[in-house]
């Protein structure tokens, strides 16, 4: 299906959140962060944002990330996506160009991340932060639907599936993977669907 980034499907993923109830996980002992859904004109239609993190970071190092970080002592989710989002690709939103929230969603690392989604409609300014960021690739949403994606691994190390999701030539894991599949669930086709059982491979467990 095609996405035109109009008020329609603003108007629409704003209604489809807020109609999710959405769950919030209180697990002390993980580490609190949040991640951007960024959803952005994309070749005449709608798409979403994603990051390849620089190969000098000490953990994940050159892997498909979305805009996110740990959240700084004070700030709730929506500001710290607010956040990272302006300091890793140089948008700066304000909250009235937040959309919604999906479900908090344990990683074996040790964080729990809050996914935001948001509405970036003037891409002008945006630019990789070369510290964190090597480079930014937009995605059209349809990429979310595409036939045969996501796939559900088996390991011997879990009784979890494993999600894994189609992205152009490549693919990404949980909890990339878990989260924009949940948002292509609830907010593009308004099904009320839970990802924090999903599984991330092995090598991302550290």
């Amino acid at each position: 299906m095609s996405y035109f980034f109009d008020n329609a499907l603003r108007t629409a993923i704003r209604t489809r959140l807020d109609l999710f109830p959405r769950e919030a996980l209180h697990q002390g002992a993980l580490k609190r962060a949040a991640v951007a859904i960024a959803v952005v004109p994309h070749e005449e239609k709608a798409g979403f944002l994603l990051t390849r993190r620089v190969a000098k970071l000490t953990s994940h190092a050159g892997q498909w990330a979305l805009p996110g970080g740990r959240l700084d002592e004070g700030e709730g989710p929506v500001e710290a996506a607010l956040r990272e989002l302006r300091e890793e690709v140089a948008l700066d939103l304000p909250p009235s160009e937040v959309l919604g929230m999906l479900d908090d969603y344990p990683t074996r690392s040790g964080y729990l991340i809050t996914p935001v989604v948001v509405w970036a409609a003037d891409l002008a300014a945006m630019a990789p932060n070369a510290d964190e960021v090597a480079s930014i690739h937009p995605f059209p949403l349809s990429e979310l639907e595409r036939e045969g994606s996501p796939l559900f691994l088996t390991i011997p190390e879990s009784e979890r599936p494993v999600i894994r999701l189609l992205l152009g030539e490549s693919h990404v894991h949980a909890p990339t993977a878990a989260v924009l599949h949940q948002f292509a669930e609830v907010g593009l086709a308004g099904r009320a669907t839970r990802v924090a059982h999903m599984e991330q491979p092995v090598w991302a467990w550290r």
